[in-house]
């Protein structure tokens, strides 16, 4: 079984190493200025995680085998995408998709 001070220290170690690793680049960026083409290009970024995250999300891996789609999430992520398109407010399309996938969840 491992010990108290073991687990403390570890949670203690990936706090300090998350918090690093938010701010670090924040100080450095504050030194240097980025050219046009690297601001435009993470710009970017963000479209792309969540994109990745919406595929992921969608699609069900089977070692061996083509993905499948997880209907329930594709159904609920309708409504959530149009309310993105239409309110650009987080929390708008956050609640969406949750509610949406609440009542995909309780009629199927």
């Amino acid at each position: 079984m491992l010990s108290f001070n073991f687990v403390m220290l570890v949670i203690i170690g990936c706090g300090i190493t998350t918090l690093l690793l938010r701010v670090i680049p924040f100080v450095l960026l504050k030194k240097f200025e980025l050219s046009y083409s690297i601001i435009e290009f993470l710009s970017f970024v963000p479209v792309v995680i969540m994109s990745a995250l919406w595929f992921s999300g969608i699609f069900v891996q089977h070692l061996g085998h083509l993905p499948s789609v997880n209907w329930e999430n594709l159904l609920a992520s309708l409504p959530t995408v149009l309310s993105a398109i239409i309110s650009k407010n987080l929390l708008v399309v956050v609640v969406v998709g949750i509610i949406s996938l609440a009542v995909i969840r309780f009629f199927l």
